[in-house]
C-alpha cells in the first residue's frame, strides 16, 4: 500500500517548457520548415526536475503516434543526457549526449509535418529518468529499438503533448 508521501514523489518528475503547452498546438517554431507551413523546425526548450533518486542519465524522444506508418513517426531521440542536466535550450545540443536517427533518417530534431487532411496528430516530448549512464546504442540505431532500450531501463517519465494538423 502506498502512502501519500509515495504519491508526491511518484508525481514528482516534471516536463516543461517555455513554449509548449500541453495538448495546444504546437507554436510554428517546432514544425518542419516547408514551402507550405514555413515551419522553424527547431527543437523546443524543454526543462524537467526532481529525477528518481537513482537516476544515472536521461533521454528524450518524441514521437508521432498518428503518423499513418507501423510504430509511428520518430522525430527526436536523445540518450545518454547527464545525470546533472535539468534543461535543453531551444535548438541546443546536449554535451555528452547520443543523437539516434529519426524517421527522417537523420539525427537531430525534425518538426511535425503530418500528411494534409490526415487529421490532428499528437506530438508526445517524453522525458526519461533513466537507471544507467549509458544505453547501448548507436547513431544509426532503429528508433523502434532505442525506444525499447529507453524503457527497459526507465525509472520515470513526464510527457508534454503538442498538437498539430495540415488542412
Amino acid at each position: 500500500m502506498s502512502s501519500a508521501i509515495d504519491k508526491v514523489e511518484e508525481n514528482a518528475f516534471k516536463l516543461s517548457s517555455n513554449e509548449l503547452t500541453h495538448n495546444e498546438t504546437l507554436p510554428i517554431a517546432q514544425v518542419l520548415n516547408m514551402p507550405d507551413t514555413k515551419g522553424g523546425n527547431i527543437s523546443p526548450q524543454l526543462s524537467w526536475n526532481t529525477p528518481p533518486i537513482n537516476t544515472k542519465s536521461f533521454a528524450i524522444i518524441c514521437h508521432d503516434p498518428d503518423a499513418p506508418k507501423e510504430n509511428g513517426w520518430y522525430h527526436w531521440l536523445i540518450v545518454n543526457i547527464p545525470a546533472n542536466i535539468r534543461s535543453i535550450a531551444q535548438g541546443e545540443k546536449i554535451k555528452d549526449s547520443l543523437e539516434t536517427i529519426t524517421d527522417f533518417k537523420t539525427t537531430g530534431y525534425g518538426g511535425a509535418y503530418p500528411p494534409v487532411g490526415h487529421g490532428i496528430h499528437h506530438y508526445h516530448f517524453t522525458i526519461y529518468a533513466l537507471d544507467v549512464e549509458k544505453l547501448d546504442v548507436n547513431t544509426n540505431d532503429n528508433p523502434v529499438e532505442v525506444e525499447k532500450k529507453v524503457k527497459e531501463h526507465s525509472l520515470a517519465k513526464s510527457t508534454i503533448t503538442g498538437l498539430f494538423e495540415r488542412k
